[in-house]
């Protein structure tokens, strides 16, 4: 019996040994860390079964133990299939270095693919798939060739300024194309006469015209009604926005009745203020009445009518300038009308201008368009490139937030505080973060220059405001997983960093656990619809934030940033829109777990603007951010350019 007993025992034993070794045999296979973007994209066809509805896919990390303390969502988000994705992960033709500008990649795939993803993902991301084809197709081309360029349009300049001169239009509308899009501080000048045929006229910036979406959005549709014969009906300007989701939004229209001018854009009211004659002046000259004011109008109306920028026959110079924050009119001189961006209808995605209605249009002009250099004829190229990453553990990796026209201060960054002794050694980093455009000649401008400076991230997806919260986790990702960096730090483009004097700060503060910038620490979500920072109920249900560095730029330490990583890469972080808070909520988080924080807070990290003796200056266009540092390298001193 005994033998019979020990013998079931074997047998048993055996058969156990045999489930659990097939049952391990049938796990998704493990891929490593350090595997290469070259490698996945040459050796990886994308599963067709691993990112199907309710599929919990085991994400493979290399975090210590303790960091799996992230605290649990009540319900843990699954994966979903995302139109587009499958093609951005095929680029077989493309060299290793070539890959380079991809290394992320690998890295973003399953958080693209969470349920809980923001609403503009899979917009960005199936747009970016069209994108990215074209791009590749041209690259290919272009090597195939064996000619440097190719002789077609996307291969041509983006140019500086674009003109036109116009004509009397009725029915007909003056089209001009914007090949490169906006940036800040673009403008738009028109010089035309209303010729009062159908008492209006219209100006259009539209946006990149696509073959499943042959009616482009229109990013700024400005109407202008003029006053009726003998002014009997009041003028108005009306600015709006039109997508084929969504069609027209709610619109905007000056003058503005009630408080519609508390709101500002870039500091500038939406409506020019219009002042108007009190009732007192009113009543005293009620019985005197103004010969060439007809009886059936009020004399507000008619102050009003009359300080309106545009009448019948009366020549006009009105410039659309581009702002941080929106669009903005001056008409003769005068501020008139300011109009913010709106949700995934930024200024870079305007591809062409259009003008109709009742005007004598006699010229258009655009200028201050992006452009970039001929990295062919650049003189002092080998000093701009990104040095070679040390084997060792950088002190800092420095992710900047870019868009993919944004060619000159990308350039101006290069040849400034890039230029600083930390940076040119290697001990410090400096990556650009750029979402692809829509735009194929934008696009292949940006993949040359990522080429010849080695220097850019690109995103698989579209840049869209509302998106670049995934910029930030993917400037996690290439610090800890991929450029090893003691410290990360995120920055814009439009800002001028002291790497010296963060290096400095940096060694008298803790290296776990750091927050380290212009904190805020009693914030509240802003619940207005009508602004670009608007947050509902069901995004963040808190009266308050918690504590949160500006986005302009704050330093993180590698723990927490391999907590932000492991936290979306297994689903139990959530994604919010709103970049820089987003870093305070999942640092709060880290918190909860048992952690320990060190909110330092550098009130010398400026928010907006510059002031002296500053860490970070905020808002510095490329002409200011070159003067900034020739001030540093002549005078010694932190001086503003002001």
């Amino acid at each position: 019996m005994k033998k019979l007993y020990g013998g079931l025992f074997i047998m048993a034993l055996g058969m156990t040994l045999f489930l659990l070794y097939s049952l391990k045999g049938i796990q998704p296979q493990k891929q490593s860390t350090k595997q290469s973007a070259y490698s996945f994209f040459n050796n990886h066809s994308p599963p067709n079964d691993s990112i199907k509805e309710n599929n919990h896919v085991a994400v493979v990390t290399s975090f210590d133990a303790d960091q799996k303390m992230a605290p649990k969502p009540t319900k843990r988000p699954h994966l979903i299939h995302v139109t587009g994705l499958d093609d951005l992960y095929g680029a077989k033709f493309l060299s290793e270095q070539e890959m380079n500008v991809v290394l992320v990649w690998t890295h973003l795939r399953l958080l693209l693919s969470r349920s809980d993803a923001l609403p503009e993902i899979a917009q960005g991301v199936k747009e970016a798939s069209v994108a990215w084809k074209e791009l590749l197709s041209t690259v290919e081309n272009d090597k195939a060739s064996k000619i440097s360029k190719i002789d077609g349009p996307e291969n041509q300049n983006c140019p500086f300024s674009v003109t036109k001169l116009g004509k009397t239009m009725t029915d007909s509308e003056i089209t001009l194309d914007l090949p490169c899009g906006l940036v800040v501080d673009s403008s738009i000048t028109l010089i035309g006469i209303p010729n009062g045929q159908n008492s209006s006229f219209q100006i259009e910036l539209a946006g990149q015209e696509l073959e499943e979406e042959p009616n482009p959005p229109i990013i700024l549709h400005y109407n202008v009604s003029l006053p009726g014969e003998n002014m009997t009906e009041m003028p108005y300007i009306v600015q709006n926005t039109w997508t084929s989701d969504f069609g027209w939004g709610k619109e905007e229209r000056c003058p503005a009745h009630g408080s519609a001018n508390i709101r500002k854009v870039d500091e500038l009211v939406l409506c020019n203020v219009q002042a108007v004659r009190s009732n007192n002046e009113e009543n005293v000259n009620a019985g005197q009445p103004t010969s060439d004011i007809p009886s059936n109008i009020s004399s507000e109306s008619a102050h009003r009518t009359a300080n309106f920028p545009f009448s019948e026959a009366n020549p006009f110079t009105a410039t659309l300038w581009v702002g941080s924050e929106g669009f903005h009119m001056t008409v003769n001189g005068r501020h008139e009308t300011s109009f913010a961006y709106r949700e995934k209808l930024e200024p870079w995605l305007v591809n062409t201008i259009k003008v109709a209605g009742s005007l004598s249009l006699l010229s258009v002009l655009a200028k201050g368009l992006p452009v970039t250099e001929d990295n062919d004829i650049v003189v002092d190229v080998e000093n701009l490139k990104a040095p070679a990453i040390p084997r060792k553990r950088l002190v800092l990796l420095i992710g900047v937030f870019s868009t993919g026209n944004n060619f000159e201060r990308r350039m101006a960054l290069r040849r400034s505080w890039m230029q600083f002794e930390a940076v040119r050694s290697g001990d410090v980093a400096v990556r650009f973060f750029i979402g692809l455009h829509k735009n194929n000649r934008v696009n292949l401008e940006l993949w040359r220059e990522a080429q010849a400076y080695g220097d850019i991230q690109l995103m698989p997806f579209v840049d869209y405001y509302s998106l670049i919260s995934l910029k930030t986790i993917a400037i996690c990702i290439l610090g800890t997983k991929i450029i090893p960096s003691k410290y990360i730090m995120k920055t814009d483009d439009d800002a001028f960093i002291r790497v010296d004097e963060v290096l400095s700060s940096l060694k008298g503060k803790p290296s776990e656990g750091l927050l380290y910038g212009l904190i805020s620490s009693k914030s509240s979500p802003d619940r207005d619809k009508d602004s670009k920072w608007y947050i509902s109920d069901e995004e963040w249900p808190h009266d308050t934030y918690p504590p949160w560095a500006h986005g302009p730029g704050y330093v993180i330490s590698r723990d927490i940033a391999k907590f932000v990583v492991f936290g979306h890469q297994e689903r139990k972080l959530k994604f919010f829109k709103l970049e820089d808070v987003a870093m305070g909520i999942w640092i709060e988080q880290f918190r909860n777990g048992g952690k320990e924080v060190h909110y330092e807070n550098d009130e010398r990290f400026y928010n907006a603007g510059c002031d002296s003796n500053y860490v970070l200056a905020h808002y510095q266009n490329p002409r200011m951010v070159l003067c900034l540092w020739e001030k540093l390298q002549k005078e010694h001193k932190p001086e503003c350019c002001e």
